[in-house]
């Protein structure tokens, strides 16, 4: 115990302040007891030195030297009492919210009875009115989120990178609806297959924050790229300490994601680094990432002269100040992978040229700085100064990353294919033989199914027709995740949904507060079980909720199946797809079943476009297709030729241009290169 040590300490430091001035006091008395006199003053410089003077010089000294002491445990006494001042102002006090939550739990520990007793936790009493639509309030704060980034599990990324990683991803689903040819046996839909889970969790964070665009557009060139450009000294820097690797992932994520958007964003790396840093992944992704690799020094001192000279002299100047110009050359590598001279020369020609030469260890032509595991460069000559926070990633996240931009049509990194996405299975729902467009009853248990949950388009959910207001954004999630599994799902389950990338053990909470409320209101507002919980899975009960995507996949299922006016039957089906599954938003794991859904419609299309004898009406069903998917490239070509057939070769012309321009706008224009091997390697 520590209480001793202390109180012995306090008891010393009090005696060594009360004791000289008690000693001085009763043996010697005050230091000086007046002023002297005229005939002192003469008789001391007459005979200064006297037993009587010298013993007052020694109190005098005795009496500085406990003032000196007095004085620093004064001063020791301010700057803790500082300390603990600045402490208490930066400690969080609680929310009236909070401090309401507190309150109550402390009476329900205190005053809990013996009835009434329940195993999930109390939901929140609503107070005001049913609202008239569905309002889903945000919860609290995710853990993935923050003012200047956001983390993942393995790793911390800046808004701008995060951003580059949500519009790869896009961009990933959008390629996959372009190339997409409906009707085409031979697919499995493996393309369909969900992103990987650091990319889904990027996603989420970036959801639930409204600082990046939700468009999938290019972001602008990468902010962490131009500040790290900005602090790094000519002629290459060093990297030592914890965060020197996951920096350096961090820095080859930023610029092959900076570079996959803006070609004036080169990477240039050695063998041996890009093993350090991804492992065993190296050697896969290395031949699919848009990056180029040299076996040594000297080559990548030529590669950038030889970029360099040319490249725009209007945008490369000498210049060291001109790091800014809009190309960059990063070059990243291993501390020892060169000897003095090619050290040398790749140093003079980064100088030359205004490249970014990184060394993970040691760099002997420059300085080393030290990066610490949050990704915060320190320079030795700045002391307590640190850089601005860097991408900093595990193999694992880098690597899941990397993937989005890697070229798809190589070996996969992975040995085994991704499996393929498929619809889940729909309760066992009673449809009528035959469905009419002018009939868009898909609903036969309207009648005593009080709940209607719609789910194509934005999620609402309706109580005798009325919308009953979900105040949780986490409730909403679930509705619409239930949804779309009719089968069930168990807490693991829904909090990776939900939550992807956070650990499991801190979101139980949190999932059962927003099942409880969300069970809650349903009913306070309606006096259904709406939500089952059977063997620790949840499900929506199709006795009391009726769901417009389980119907849809029901009418599918039946017109397949069914040859009575089948032509009807398929019409119906796209008169009761209105819009995407929950089209406002942005949930990563809605894309396999979004897209799986989308392409079972198109497919309807296009099987009655064929089927259409009339190519008037063939065009319109085609154009109903476009309508649902206007990236997909087999539905214009097919529209194309049909308005060729018809003579109509301006209208096909004017098709064409729409079509390049959709693409063109979300950045699809020029992706030819992802069905091909985009890295380089210099042997």
């Amino acid at each position: 115990m520590r209480w001793p040590r202390r109180l012995m300490s306090l008891l010393f430091l009090l005696v060594l302040l009360a004791g000289p001035p008690l000693v001085l006091l009763t043996l010697i008395g005050p230091p000086i007891s007046g002023w002297p006199s005229t005939a002192q003053a003469r008789a001391w410089v007459q005979e200064p030195l006297t037993e009587q003077t010298l013993t007052a010089a020694l109190a005098i000294g005795a009496w500085l030297v406990w003032l000196m002491l007095a004085y620093t445990v004064a001063v020791r006494i301010l700057i803790r009492l500082r300390e603990t001042s600045a402490w208490l102002r930066r400690l969080p006090l609680p929310t009236p919210l909070q401090a309401t939550a507190s309150g109550m739990a402390g009476a329900a520990v205190f005053g809990v009875t013996t009835t009434n007793v329940s195993t999930t936790p109390p939901h929140p009493v609503s107070s005001g009115p049913v609202a008239l639509e569905v309002q889903a309030s945000p919860d609290e704060p995710s853990e993935a989120s923050h003012k200047d980034g956001i983390a993942v599990s393995g790793g911390w990324l800046p808004h701008d990178v995060a951003a580059q990683v949500a519009a790869a991803a896009a961009l990933v689903w959008l390629r996959r609806r372009r190339d997409y040819q409906p009707r085409n046996a031979s697919r499995d839909n493996t393309d369909l297959a969900s992103l990987p889970a650091t990319v889904a969790a990027v996603q989420a964070a970036l959801a639930d924050n409204p600082r990046p665009p939700a468009a999938p557009a290019a972001p602008a060139a990468s902010n962490g790229i131009t500040a790290l450009v900005d602090v790094l000294p000519a002629g290459g820097v060093g990297l030592t300490g914890a965060g020197a690797l996951p920096v350096g992932r961090g820095l080859l994520v930023s610029a092959l994601f900076a570079g996959h958007r803006h070609p004036t964003i080169s990477l240039i790396t050695t063998k041996a680094a890009l093993a350090t840093l991804l492992g065993p992944a190296a050697e896969v992704l290395g031949r699919r990432l848009p990056l180029t690799i040299v076996d040594n020094l000297d080559d990548a001192a030529q590669l950038i002269h030889t970029a360099h000279h040319h490249a725009d002299p209007r945008t490369i100047t000498e210049d060291w100040t001109s790091r800014t110009a809009r190309h960059r050359q990063i070059v990243l590598l291993n501390g020892d992978d060169g000897d003095e001279p090619q050290v040398k020369n790749l140093a003079e020609a980064s100088i030359a040229t205004a490249t970014t030469v990184v060394a993970l260890g040691d760099w002997p032509a420059g300085p080393t700085w030290r990066a610490d595991s949050a990704g915060h460069l320190h320079n030795p000559l700045h002391f307590g100064r640190t850089g601005p926070r860097l991408c900093v990633l595990d193999q694992t996240a880098a690597a899941d990353l990397l993937a989005l931009i890697a070229d798809p049509d190589l070996t996969p990194a992975e040995p085994t294919a991704p499996r393929a996405a498929t619809l889940p299975q729909t309760p066992d729902l009673r449809l009528p033989p035959q469905a009419s467009r002018h009939e868009p009853t898909l609903q036969p248990h309207a009648a005593r199914q009080r709940l209607h949950l719609h789910v194509l388009g934005d999620p609402q959910l309706l109580l005798d027709g009325q919308p009953l207001a979900v105040r949780r954004s986490a409730a909403l999630h679930i509705l619409v995740y239930l949804a779309a599994h009719p089968t069930g799902a168990d807490t693991a389950q829904l909090t990776d949904a939900i939550w992807p990338g956070l650990p499991r053990r801190t979101l139980t909470g949190r999932l059962y507060t927003a099942l409880s409320d969300l069970r809650g209101t349903i009913r306070d507002a309606g006096g259904l079980p709406a939500i089952d919980h059977v063997d620790d899975r949840y499900r929506l009960n199709p006795a009391h909720v009726n769901v417009d995507l389980w119907h849809l996949n029901a009418a599918i299922h039946h017109a397949a199946t069914t040859h009575i006016n089948t032509h009807t039957a398929w019409q119906a089906i796209l008169d009761a797809y209105p819009a995407d599954l929950a089209a406002t938003r942005t949930w990563p794991w809605l894309d396999p079943i979004r897209e799986a859904t989308r392409r079972q419609i198109i497919d309807i299309c296009v099987r009655l476009a064929t089927a259409e004898p009339d190519p008037h009406h063939a065009f319109h069903l085609l154009q109903a297709g476009i309508r649902i998917d206007p990236y997909n490239a087999d539905l214009h070509q097919r529209a194309s030729r049909t308005l060729t057939t018809l003579g109509d070769h301006e209208a096909a012309t004017e098709l064409h241009n729409r079509y390049q321009h959709t693409l063109t706008r979300v950045g699809l224009d020029d992706d030819t290169a992802s069905h091909r091997p985009s890295s380089t390697s210099i042997r």
